[in-house]
């Protein structure tokens, strides 16, 4: 259900339905019937407006099925420290990317060598 879907991700970003509503610019009181499956139709417009806060799409809030792969990763206190700090020292997403791609090269060609 949508309702339980837009909960779940509300309170893995840590907002409470006052400061959803807020970000969101929707109504309290109708996010929190949207939660609670007391209004399971909601409109495209409230959707794309709850999508934005949350970080997600609207293709992600519409889909039936949650696959673990499709479910937004929840960081832990140590990587969001982590992740501060490295922007705050000036770490660009591109390096970020490089890094990734880097780390990733080494082990496939560790993994190449052991054949």
């Amino acid at each position: 259900m949508i309702g339980n879907k837009i909960k779940e991700m509300r309170q893995a970003k840590g907002y409470s339905i006052s400061e959803l509503a807020k970000l969101a610019d929707v109504s309290k009181s109708y996010l929190s019937h949207i939660e609670r499956g007391l209004q399971s139709n909601p409109s495209l417009q409230f959707l794309h407006k709850i999508a934005k806060p949350l970080g997600t799409s609207l293709d992600y809030l519409l889909q039936e099925v949650n696959t673990d792969k499709d479910r937004p990763v929840e960081l832990d206190d140590e990587w969001i420290v982590l992740i501060r700090g490295a922007v705050e020292d000036g770490l660009k997403k591109e390096d970020f990317r490089e890094y990734l791609n880097y780390i990733k090269f080494q082990a496939w060609m560790k993994e190449k060598q052991s054949k």
